[in-house]
């Protein structure tokens, strides 16, 4: 394992450790990668096996507190388990030729799944890997079910060459306590209906162990040639989803102690329906996956809201009223109706914080949320705009973690000279975006 970086005033940084260094044992465990240094470095005492620059030392430290202060770097495409399925609805498969080759990478790795909450089919997991995930106690996990009839599974997946079926391999990690939590990617007239009702009804019984079951609508580019014709969720099914699911929550409710089953935010909006208030997401465990993020993000947005009114009274009862310059707010289409009414309530001028709603031109305009908007989509849109203010704040999911550089390549420097206008990248939460607003 390398190391990425090392903090300042840390047991890493007190034992001599720096960056590039490659950490080939702890206590006398050879690693293979990032869960065998977490798993082998839980005592207080460390010896590390460390080899830098050809030369192999050994690095004595004293854990204090949670952490080492050390990072690891991420795993190379190579290193990485890849999917060998071929699924119906693979978004991967969907993309444009001539893009980063790292977008391509399709994972399929129990160990991303572990570290990062990647979804995984299991459908490719060797024996030696079960094992390794039952020693180690790798939990959660998440888990593609999509399907637990075995036929139409395996149809979903691709027709792979080997098994796809998912119940055996659910109830063998749930016998061992291993917490889990599903996704079921739903495809309008395949693993919808009857075949949807079967798929929660048979993983409910391994609740608690399969902790939640995420419905999410399945997300279609325009780059689907030579792909299995697909369609998207109507706002008719998307309302009678919502209504069958809140009849499954109620019943699950009573006899599981948890709703199990829920819906994506996709789901709610395009059903023109409220969202579910916060406590009926449980403390949102799987908000990662589009499950109550406009939830969170609403509530959280008007309690910052409050306290940002607050502290802007008092500083203008201290020093009187200040400029009020524009700032432009972008966000994805489906988001931005919700966005205006959010920032209206909240008692902001439109003329002064104007919401930019872009559409998708790139993957297509059924892709609407933020994270997947392209710079040179964001560059189009705002180059007809007059007046974009001070700045332009673009939500930091629309970016890669790193090195901050747009799915097309673009980097918001290109899009600030593009626009000749400051762009900021903003953290998707109330008060990240609040602050960005006060100070632009």
């Amino acid at each position: 394992m390398t190391v990425a970086a090392v903090a300042p005033r840390t047991p890493a940084a007190a034992a001599g450790l720096a960056r590039g260094d490659r950490i080939v044992a702890v206590n006398g465990h050879r690693l293979r990668d990032a869960i065998d240094f977490q798993f082998h470095t839980g005592d207080e005492r460390l010896e590390l096996t460390v080899e830098r620059a050809g030369v192999t030392a050994v690095k004595r430290l004293r854990r204090s507190g949670a952490g080492l202060g050390l990072e690891l770097a991420a795993p190379r495409p190579g290193d990485i388990a890849t999917c060998a399925n071929k699924c119906v609805f693979c978004f991967i498969h969907q993309l444009p030729t001539g893009m980063r080759k790292s977008l391509y990478v399709k994972d399929d790795d129990f160990r991303l799944s572990f570290l990062h909450g990647n979804y995984i089919t299991l459908s490719d997991l060797d024996e030696a890997s079960f094992e390794r995930i039952i020693e180690q106690r790798l939990s959660p996990l998440y888990i593609s079910v999509h399907a637990t009839d075995p036929e139409l599974r395996h149809a979903l997946l691709g027709r792979p060459r080997h098994s796809a079926e998912i119940l055996p391999r659910l109830e063998r990690l749930a016998k061992a306590g291993i917490r889990m939590h599903a996704q079921i990617v739903l495809c309008p007239g395949l693993n919808d209906g009857i075949h949807l009702e079967r798929t929660v009804f048979e993983l409910a019984p391994l609740h608690p162990h399969v902790a939640t079951t995420a419905v999410v609508p399945v997300g279609l580019t325009r780059h689907r040639e030579r792909l299995p014709a697909l369609r998207n969720l109507t706002a008719d099914e998307a309302r009678a989803l919502v209504a069958t699911a809140a009849g499954w929550q109620h019943r699950w409710l009573a006899e599981l102690g948890s709703r199990f089953v829920f819906l994506a935010d996709e789901i709610y909006l395009l059903a023109g329906l409220p969202l579910p208030p916060a406590a009926a997401y449980e403390g949102f465990p799987i908000a990662e996956d589009g499950i109550g993020l406009v939830r969170r993000f609403e509530d959280g947005f008007g309690r910052s809201v409050a306290r940002r009114h607050a502290v802007a009274r008092r500083r203008t009862e201290r020093d009187g009223v200040g400029r009020r310059d524009a700032v432009t707010v972008v966000t994805g289409e489906m988001f931005a109706p919700r966005l205006r009414a959010l920032l209206a309530h909240g008692g902001f001028d439109p003329a002064t914080v104007r919401v930019a709603a872009i559409a998708n031109d790139f993957f297509g305009r059924a892709i609407g949320v933020a994270g997947l908007l392209t710079g040179r989509d964001i560059q189009r849109h705002l180059a007809t705009r007059a007046d974009l203010g001070r700045a332009v704040l673009v939500p930091a999911v629309a970016v890669r973690d790193g090195d901050g550089i747009f799915l097309d390549d673009l980097t918001p420097a290109d899009l600030a000279r593009d626009l000749g206008v400051a762009v900021k990248m903003v953290q998707p939460t109330p008060s990240a975006l609040l602050k960005a607003i006060r100070d632009s």
